[in-house]
């Protein structure tokens, strides 16, 4: 196919994320590395427009001017993995009326799709802003060459702008938004889901009126080791740490503290195994909701040294993902990447609890910030409507304030 490539009309795209590069993402979900793929002609050819839209943000103010002498006494955060936005219609509920979430001042979330066939080629995060009167900064991480993974790869219709990212929302001004490129975990065009791009923090300043702070939305690499993980966090604390004017920080989201090396299949079937034999009931209760204790230890032991407190700023010991052997959409996205006869041994190994498994892969951590009060942070599950659960996290929750300096 010939790579001539004209940039959309800048006065007539929807946003700065538009781009014409859909006729060409099935060739080069053709290639199986990304090494293979940056060698070839229709890549070079596509490069600067593919960098262009993943170098960019989109930001849109739709929140009213708030009066500044409203009484306040506390800023409410909210971190969710949406799963896509799949259900936008009930997460929009959940999020202006839920008793816990309900009229969050700032919400941290991952995955949002932007153009994708599996949620209907929506930009989830603009309709979200746009629903609950919110400033939104939203960035992609990536461009999907296919339609998802699991069951998304059958549905309807095709791909329009083809990304998915991350994303702030804020009942204030957001001031100096950008994003942070994360290092991949592994070569995301081999496999199934094929993805040009990578992870990014989203960060923005938020004017406040108990005072300016700065956010990050964050989503760490789920196929990773613990340690690519660490290295990761170091990258954001790094960042954040450069940033001027120093500001109390709140960094929230989906870390994807498995405690598991989940780089290739092979270690992920060995961590299991080797969890097995520590005692299935054991690790449960004292390792997969504490993965700060031991397999993502030093990724936590980096936050503190940095002057970053979790341990006040989280429900500790709570999940937010519950695995259970009956969910067949869990079973097709993991069947993505190990094989299916490792969900015999799976089954076998919670028979005793029920077929179920949580892990704790969401999180606050933050930095002269304080809770507010006697609120303490909680993780907020049962977000479900009359189809099923919203999303494969729960959220978290909390309610803070920043330290004046």
């Amino acid at each position: 196919m010939n790579a001539t490539l004209d940039p959309p009309d800048r006065d007539t795209a929807a946003t700065p994320l538009d781009h014409r590069l859909q006729p060409y993402l099935p060739e080069l979900a053709q290639f199986s590395s990304s090494k293979e793929m940056q060698a070839s002609a229709l890549y070079r050819k596509l490069r600067p427009e593919i960098d262009r839209v993943l170098n960019g943000l989109v930001q849109e103010d739709f929140a009213p001017q708030r009066p500044a002498h409203k009484q306040l006494n506390s800023i409410k955060a909210t971190a969710w993995n949406i799963e896509r936005g799949r259900r936008l219609e009930s997460i929009v509920r959940v999020l202006k009326e839920h008793p816990q979430i309900g009229e969050s001042d700032l919400l941290l979330l991952t995955e949002l799709d932007y153009g994708m066939a599996r949620t209907s080629n929506r930009f989830v995060a603009r309709e979200l802003a746009e629903a609950l009167e919110m400033n939104y900064a939203f960035a992609p991480c990536y461009l999907s060459l296919v339609k998802g993974n699991g069951s998304e790869l059958r549905v309807v219709g095709e791909n329009t702008q083809a990304l998915h990212g991350n994303a702030l929302l804020s009942r204030y001004p957001l001031i100096n938004a950008h994003s942070l490129a994360l290092p991949n975990g592994i070569d995301k065009i081999r496999g199934k889901e094929k993805r040009l791009g990578c992870q990014r923090a989203v960060v923005a300043d938020v004017e406040h009126p108990l005072g300016m702070f700065r956010a990050v939305s964050l989503h760490l690499n789920a196929h990773s080791t613990q340690k690519h993980r660490h290295h990761e966090m170091r990258l954001v604390l790094d960042h954040v740490e450069n940033l001027r004017p120093r500001l109390p920080v709140l960094i929230g989201g989906d870390w994807n503290t498995s405690g598991y090396n989940s780089k290739r299949a092979v270690y992920t079937i060995a961590g299991f195994w080797r969890r097995v034999m520590m005692g299935v009931g054991h690790v449960l209760r004292n390792h997969y909701v504490h993965p700060e204790r031991w397999f993502e230890r030093e990724l936590f032991r980096e936050l503190e040294r940095r002057g970053f407190n979790y341990r006040d700023l989280n429900e500790m010991g709570a999940g937010t993902l519950h695995y259970d052997v009956k969910n067949i959409a869990v079973h097709e996205s993991l069947a993505d990447w190990v094989p299916t006869w490792c969900f015999r041994f799976l089954h076998w190994s919670l028979r005793e609890y029920g077929g179920r498994a949580s892990l704790k892969l969401d999180w606050f951590a933050g930095k002269d910030i304080s809770l507010a009060g006697e609120t303490l942070p909680a993780v907020v599950g049962k977000l479900d409507d009359e189809v099923g659960p919203l999303s494969d996290h729960d959220a978290i929750v909390l309610s803070f304030v920043p330290h004046r300096s």
